[in-house]
């Protein structure tokens, strides 16, 4: 899930998602709201900016399958 992607990069930059939304431009619990919605291709560009990655780095699925 993209939520749960940007905690993760959130925290290995330092920063919480809160920051990350007001730095965005988007509204407070925006993001959080994304497990349930799809963000727009320009909210995932300005989280991509502010997080320093790509909106590939957002989308990437890195959950393992399990055999």
């Amino acid at each position: 899930m993209i939520y749960d992607k940007i905690k993760e990069l959130c925290k290995a930059r330092g920063i919480s998602v809160s920051i990350v939304e007001k730095e965005a431009g988007l509204s407070k619990a925006a993001i959080s709201k994304w497990n349930d919605s799809s963000p727009t291709v320009a909210n995932l560009q300005a989280v991509a900016k502010v997080l320093n990655c790509s909106v590939d780095d957002l989308l990437e699925d890195t959950t393992q399958p399990v055999p």
